[in-house]
């Protein structure tokens, strides 16, 4: 029984470790510019797995590329709740996540491509940085800080401001220093409601 149990859990983390090496092709392929033009042997090959691995995980090319945004984003989304996890004040907590995506071509530049790529589609998903961006504007409405009718809609002005500025960034056209960073995330700040002065404290005492 202990040999047997021993050859199933050796399966299942060969069988993980496969799966992960899909989702790294993937991820890869996005980042280049490939996505769904990509075919699954190219996708094989990429992820050093035998061509019949693919249907033993993902019915699709479309079911894999998911996955892997999904794990990207959400991979980034626990890494801004750790870096925030200690601020009480969400303008201080919308500040540090805006001034730690507007670095993402930098930081994380796989995983920029990746949003860039996927665009807007991430504003209709359950995981990833935009359910975050909804908790963390709700809970400013609820502690008084921000002031917005609609929640999701001020949502999509802030994913729409972003994917434009790494849109920027990434192509070469704009250079997103720590002074525009915060002029951006000032207006963002605006956007949700808070004053002037308000915005520039929360910009001044996050430094």
């Amino acid at each position: 029984m202990t040999i047997e149990r021993h050859g199933q859990g050796r399966q299942a983390r060969r069988r993980a470790s496969t799966r992960q090496a899909l989702i790294d092709a993937a991820r890869h392929l996005l980042a280049e510019g490939a996505g769904a033009e990509a075919s699954i042997q190219e996708i094989t090959k990429t992820a050093d797995v035998g061509f019949g691995s693919f249907y033993n995980h993902f019915t699709s090319k479309g079911e894999l590329f998911a996955a892997a945004t999904n794990q990207a984003m959400e991979e980034y989304g626990a890494h801004i709740d750790a870096l925030t996890g200690a601020l009480t004040d969400p303008a201080e907590v919308m500040v540090t996540s805006i001034r730690l995506t507007a670095r993402l071509a930098r930081t994380h530049p796989q995983i920029a491509r990746i949003l860039l790529a996927q665009g807007m589609s991430h504003l209709d998903v359950s995981t990833g940085l935009l359910p975050r961006a909804l908790r963390d504007v709700n809970r400013g409405v609820a502690a008084g800080r921000f002031s917005v009718a609609d929640p999701q809609l001020a949502v999509m002005v802030l994913a729409g401001g972003m994917l434009g500025l790494l849109h920027l960034q990434m192509s070469g056209r704009m250079r997103a220093g720590p002074q525009r960073t915060d002029a951006f995330a000032t207006m963002m700040l605006l956007a949700l409601g808070m004053s002037d002065a308000e915005a520039r404290d929360v910009i001044s005492s996050t430094h």
